[in-house]
């Protein structure tokens, strides 16, 4: 029983570890699994698992910028009307609350309709491997592009995502829907790539 213990710890750190850098968590979660393996799991178990110990992490991340994502204002002046109950709500928080719910749509339907054929080709060894190699290199590729860029551009950039630019980052995502070793970090910095063309 203890040694079962240790496990789960270890799949937290290694968890907790990837959900904050731009590497795929998941994709790390199947490799170490294929070294440390629960005793007499069933899949379903293992899914199940899977999914608590990223919500955790991902309250973890919530948690963090709770004060950049939280609706409710008291400043009349940046709420969406001056009275009734759309006074309480920040109107440019509501706005990003809005284009995150869009960046998620893609990564939403493709996943939904097509998650066991992924499962079943791509969440092997072999392809997270490969996927973490060559979105490695493109993540790196990406980064020192963008290092050359006007730092006040991009935070510009950053500042003003359109719905248009929304639908792109989510169509990034899809690609870490896809391939468990991309990481879901890499689609928005692919979007600054991209923003500049567009």
């Amino acid at each position: 029983m203890l040694v079962e213990i240790i496990k789960a710890v270890i799949f937290g750190i290694v968890e907790g570890i990837t959900e904050w850098l731009p590497i795929s968590s998941t994709g790390h979660l199947i490799l170490v699994e294929q070294l440390i393996k629960f005793k007499e799991v069933s899949p379903e178990f293992w899914n199940m698992f899977e999914v608590v110990i990223q919500f955790g992490a991902i309250l973890a991340v919530v948690l963090l910028y709770f004060k950049q994502i939280w609706p409710i204002t008291k400043k009349k002046e940046k709420a969406i009307k001056e009275t009734g109950v759309l006074s309480l709500f920040n109107k440019d928080i509501m706005i990003l609350w809005a284009k995150i719910l869009v960046a998620c749509v893609p990564a939403a339907i493709i996943g939904i309709l097509f998650d066991e054929i992924f499962e079943k080709y791509f969440y092997n060894p072999v392809c997270i491997a490969l996927a973490l190699i060559i979105f490695g290199i493109a993540f790196i590729v990406i980064e020192n592009y963008n290092k050359k860029r006007n730092k006040k551009q991009l935070k510009e950039n950053k500042m003003q995502i359109t719905y248009k630019d929304a639908i792109i980052i989510g169509m990034f995502q899809v690609l870490a829907a896809i391939f468990p070793g991309t990481s879901r970090s890499r689609g928005n910095n692919t979007w600054r790539f991209i923003n500049r063309f567009i």
